[in-house]
């Protein structure tokens, strides 16, 4: 009998720690990530969180410093709309607000 009760509980417990990783997994990998082409860039900033990389690129070739990010809007993303954001940082392709995105990266990734 106590062997009995000593198999279960074990069973038990790996039941418990395999539900334990599968929800600390699903928490790791973020939530979907938000279509953020055509906004600003400051929406970017507000939907991530704090803990969370944004790396920004001037795609008008010139490699200008995005130092406010209200006059900026976003062409590209990635990771892409609808993926989760596996690696903590997210790269985004910008252009002024008063400038058109490149037809090339218009489209999106």
């Amino acid at each position: 009998m106590r062997a009995r009760l000593a198999r279960a509980g074990a069973v038990a417990g790996g039941v418990t720690a395999a539900t334990l990783l599968a929800v600390t997994t699903a928490a790791a990998a973020g939530p979907p990530v938000p279509d953020f082409r055509g906004k600003a860039l400051t929406d970017v900033y507000s939907a991530v969180g704090f803990r969370t990389r944004v790396d920004v690129h001037d795609l008008s070739g010139f490699r200008r410093h995005v130092l406010w990010p209200a006059h900026w809007k976003v062409c590209t993303q990635s990771p892409a709309p609808g993926q989760r954001l596996d690696s903590g940082s997210i790269t985004i392709g910008a252009m002024k607000t008063d400038e058109q995105c490149p037809r090339t990266w218009a489209a999106g990734p």
